[in-house]
């Protein structure tokens, strides 16, 4: 395949030859071979395909929720090429066993993956670290869905084992102690969009994960590991992780949202880390924007509506986001806001530095043809009936975002969206192909 006329975000217009997984050559005029099919991109911009770092694919365990299949192909609407999944499934990804487990529900994903390792008071770290780890984590410093906060000396072990086996280790940092139970005194919980689902910003406060991130990177450099701190929600989290040598994450949802939304979203906003004041919402996109942050990942964690409308202190913690994520961050540097050299940087190149995925995050001769082909000015309302995440929901729904026309994973099309649809929210089933291209653990 040939895509000619590409603009790239260095400014370049450019040809980009593919020959089978891989991108073969980058020049300013390629003439096409008489059997290589051509994409015209001219007006387009064509990114590296996105990394999203965090998500709960739900499977094994919870395919109510979500499916490699159905995860999936939510992530290749959305522009992301490779998912790294976390461990909190059942049974949870904490032996070797477990592992071989997920790797081969994980096998009929249309896109690349990678598998994250998990931390219990009982888990088997020999057969575990026997595997092709991504990392380890997320480790839950506080209980959030599944149930797998572990204590401090367990968390040490778990940090000396990642490092003898040179695993990065993904932290969700919140310390439980400093949770306010004043916020949960009389309170009952209203129902679904009713309830009062500020309390849970209260309850989990912003001191809780920057007392955990800090205590998290002390272990690091205690021990010489590579600590990544998971879904940081507040500008002290993210200062704190940097002080400490750490790398760290925001998510979507804490870019985007504030405990000002949570009047329309009730306990479809709940979440952990939970949604913080607007103040400090425009602190955290201030250090996504100027670079102190290296990553936005989602925390992909549906959940189906069912779940969600029962009473704030019963609804499960999280929201779908893997679909949503390229196109929110694309809409605000159309807006000016953020760059696109930026957008690469948060959900191509730093990830793949981070997680050590050498083939992956950047449009350069040799690496996989991951590639994501965009209009930059065709923004689109975010819809929860146009996504392809089981769950049937999104926490933007009516933002705008700037949707893919096409993509790519290691040279195949997993996504295609027809030139002439003119409202995404107007889209049928003929309006969009899906590959069907074996998704591929980055780690074999």
């Amino acid at each position: 395949m040939l895509i000619t006329n590409a603009g790239l975000v260095d400014g370049r217009t450019v040809d980009c030859r593919i020959d089978g997984e891989r991108i073969a050559a980058i020049d300013a005029d390629l003439d096409p071979a008489a059997d290589e099919s051509v994409i015209d991109a001219a007006g387009k911009l064509l990114f590296p395909g996105a990394i999203d770092a965090h998500v709960h694919f739900r499977e094994p365990g919870y395919s109510h929720k979500e499916t490699w299949t159905t995860g999936a192909r939510s992530a290749a609407a959305g522009g992301v090429t490779t998912v790294i999944d976390m461990p909190n499934t059942s049974p949870p990804t904490t032996t070797g066993e477990h592992f071989d487990t997920k790797a081969a529900a994980a096998s009929k994903a249309c896109i690349d993956y990678g598998i994250n390792g998990g931390v219990t008071g009982d888990w088997e770290p020999d057969s575990l670290f026997d595997r092709p780890l991504c990392a380890l984590g997320e480790v839950f410093l506080a209980d959030s869905t599944g149930d797998m906060g572990v204590a401090p000396d367990d968390f040490a072990d778990a940090v000396d084992r990642a490092v003898a086996a040179d695993v990065t280790v993904t932290v969700h940092a919140e310390d439980e102690t400093l949770f306010d139970d004043a916020a949960r005194d009389g309170d009952a919980g209203g129902a679904g969009r009713a309830a009062n689902a500020d309390l849970w910003s209260t309850y989990r406060t912003a001191e809780a994960e920057a007392e955990a991130v800090t205590y998290a990177t002390e272990v690091g450099q205690e021990t010489g590991a590579d600590i990544h701190i998971a879904h940081t929600s507040t500008p002290e989290g993210i200062d704190a992780a940097v002080d400490g040598g750490a790398t760290c994450e925001v998510c979507p949802h804490h870019l985007y949202l504030s405990r000002e939304d949570l009047d329309d979203l009730g306990t479809y906003g709940r979440m952990n880390p939970p949604l913080r004041s607007e103040q400090r919402r425009k602190a955290v996109f201030e250090r996504v924007a100027d670079g102190t942050v290296d990553i936005v990942a989602t925390d992909h964690a549906p959940h189906t509506r069912e779940e969600k409308d029962a009473g704030l202190w019963d609804a499960p913690s999280g929201v779908p986001g893997v679909e949503t994520m390229l196109p929110l961050l694309l809409e605000s540097a159309r807006q000016g806001d953020l760059s696109y050299e930026r957008v690469v940087d948060l959900v191509a190149r730093n990830p793949a530095d981070i997680f050590d995925l050498d083939s992956k995050g950047r449009i350069e001769v040799g690496r996989d043809a991951d590639l994501v082909l965009v209009d930059p000015d065709d923004a689109r309302e975010i819809r929860g009936d146009d996504t392809h995440s089981k769950c049937g929901w999104t926490p933007f729904e009516g933002r705008r975002g700037v949707f893919p026309e096409l993509t790519m994973v290691r040279g195949q099309v997993v996504y295609e969206r027809t030139p002439d649809e003119s409202n995404v929210s107007d889209r049928g089933a003929d309006d969009e192909r899906f590959g069907d291209v074996a998704g591929e653990n980055v780690r074999l």
